[in-house]
């Protein structure tokens, strides 16, 4: 076993540090008041590489893997969880087409997905059916050589910078496809940008499409073959991608804990040497290496192939349940200042709040560990 990152991921370790540090760290103050997203940093994650962190290079991207995009998230979620999941969800409206399309749709849309020439995003939950997946209304019907889908898609991350959006649909009773929908679509359009009071700077909003028009080419495998996609791609992107991002809020926590409670003077000696405060340090440290291990882990069980249902449920419930309960211990060692807008212990709590529910809520991914729980014998 062999738990070190290659010459190769530390230098992109470094990367993404250096690029959090030095342009993102100055914009979150401002993201966090107007809720805007700075284009120019999303330019400046493709320039680097960052989108195409899962591209194949005959597609224009690195190649780097799972683990390599761990990393990206985590050093970046450190310093603005917002702008980690907005390039999170960048992969997973490439991941559709990655391990489901055609030839000639991965020589069309990786390249500029893996350039940020175009972002992507991937629409399933509507208000009907989030976790619900079954339970969704839009629909796609056939005609000619192309598909009308009617529907409504809600808390969509990215869903107004997207230039190509996955849309799951139902093509059938019980069947259910999934689309590539360019923004410049006739029926397309984005909807009311939420308001959140976590993941300040991301857009996460509403898509409507009314008789918006398809290509029959834009089809993802099979009609039918929706359900799978859709799910797989949740599951293998969509969750480990949170988890990195709220492991990298856990990593902050810990960071901020430990200053503070060796700076902040109580009783005539820092807080850190009175043992209440150990406790919530401990429990922060405790959190963010559980986290770490079961992301990384993940990570490496998708870069050998591996089917990791219940690994990435397990990163995701560790990953953002992990980074809200390191949130709110570290208000605790804040005591009073941790409410403070201008102090970072509350933006902390706001965004892992906020990551908790996407991808599947911690029930969800209860049920897809207790399936594989089940099977130990």
């Amino acid at each position: 076993m062999d738990f070190s990152f290659t010459p190769e991921q530390e230098l992109l370790k470094k990367t993404a540090r250096e690029f959090a540090e030095k342009w993102v760290a100055p914009k979150v103050d401002e993201m966090n008041k107007t809720g805007k997203l700075p284009m120019d940093l999303v330019k400046k994650m493709a320039e680097l590489g960052f989108m195409g962190v899962l591209v194949p290079p005959e597609y224009g991207g690195t190649g780097m893997g799972h683990i390599a995009r761990v990393i990206i998230l985590e050093e970046i979620a450190r310093v603005c969880a917002a702008m980690a999941n907005t390039l999170q969800i960048c992969h997973l409206g490439q991941a559709p087409i990655l391990y489901y399309g055609s030839e000639e749709q991965k020589k069309r849309w990786l390249p500029p997905l893996a350039s940020g020439e175009r972002l992507a995003a991937l629409a399933v939950t509507e208000p009907v059916g989030g976790s619900d997946v079954l339970g969704i209304q839009t629909t796609a019907k056939k005609e000619g050589d192309c598909y009308l889908l009617n529907g409504k898609k809600c808390f969509i991350t990215n869903a107004h910078i997207a230039d190509l959006c996955g849309i799951f649909a139902k093509t059938g009773e019980k069947e259910f496809s999934v689309f590539l929908v360019e923004a410049d679509s006739p029926g397309f359009r984005p909807g009311k940008e939420e308001d959140l009071f976590g993941l300040r700077g991301g857009t996460i909003g509403e898509v409507f499409l009314d008789n918006c028009k398809v290509p029959k080419e834009n089809l993802i495998g099979k009609e039918g073959d929706g359900l799978k996609i859709a799910l797989s791609s949740i599951s293998n992107v969509g969750r480990p991608g949170l988890a990195a991002t709220g492991l990298g809020i856990a990593r902050r926590c810990l960071e901020e804990g430990a200053k503070y409670a060796n700076e902040r003077m109580a009783y005539g000696k820092p807080i850190g040497q009175l043992q209440g405060v150990q406790w919530l340090l401990t429990d922060i440290y405790m959190d963010y290496q559980i986290s770490r291990l079961s992301s990384y882990y993940a990570a490496w069980l998708r870069d050998q192939s591996a089917r990791c249902d219940a690994e990435n449920a397990l990163a995701k419930f560790s990953g953002t349940g992990g980074a809200a309960r390191c949130a709110h211990n570290l208000m605790q060692i804040y005591g009073g200042y941790g409410a403070i807008n201008e102090l970072i212990p509350q933006r902390l709590l706001r965004d892992a709040e906020t990551l908790i529910p996407a991808a599947g809520t911690l029930e969800i991914m209860r049920l897809v560990m207790a399936r594989t729980a089940l099977e130990f014998k």
